[in-house]
């Protein structure tokens, strides 16, 4: 597909798998991996936050159905 600037056809880039793995393994070796305390404070953070959404929809849920079911006359 040529380049719409240049003209130019570009080539795939080559090297196999081999050049992919290590190609990769430099990449990851470059990550600023999070500490456990880190990763702890976030996971909790993160139960915690989804366990205040799920009480707040449970309780707009439950107002709504009750206002749903008294303003069609329903028991």
């Amino acid at each position: 597909m040529p380049n719409e600037q240049s003209g130019v056809i570009s080539e795939k880039p080559r090297g196999g798998i081999g050049a992919f793995v290590r190609e990769t393994r430099r990449e990851i070796s470059k990550v600023t991996w999070p500490a456990r305390k880190e990763i702890t404070v976030t996971t909790i953070l993160i139960v915690v936050f989804a366990l205040m959404t799920g009480v707040f929809f449970l309780l707009v849920d439950t107002v709504l159905g009750y206002a749903v079911s008294k303003l069609l006359g329903m028991s």
